[in-house]
């Protein structure tokens, strides 16, 4: 798939990039290539690999899933300027 200077800049203009003449250009032929090297893996029959999230197979560590107040509110609330019943107390911000 070739990419002209056009797509170059817009694609660069997408990223915030500033680019110069000379840049365009040889970002054109790099960017090509590796559009060419994509479509080339679509050629690649993956019907038989199952889906995965890692090359290393890797079970998730899994915890309780327990409801707690974490047994230190006290200290939580210990830091806060003002506090009410165990709540932060915050100045009125909307009128």
């Amino acid at each position: 798939m070739h990419v002209d200077q056009g797509t170059v800049r817009r694609v660069a203009r997408l990223a915030r990039l500033k680019i110069t003449d000379e840049e365009a250009k040889s970002l054109e032929n790099e960017i090509s290539v590796i559009l060419d090297w994509v479509e080339q893996l679509k050629q690649v029959d993956t019907s038989t690999v199952e889906p995965m999230t890692r090359v290393v197979a890797q079970e998730m560590k899994k915890r309780v899933d327990v409801v707690n107040d974490g047994a230190i509110a006290d200290d939580i609330v210990r830091n806060a300027p003002m506090t009410e019943d165990h709540y932060f107390v915050v100045p009125k911000v909307v009128e």
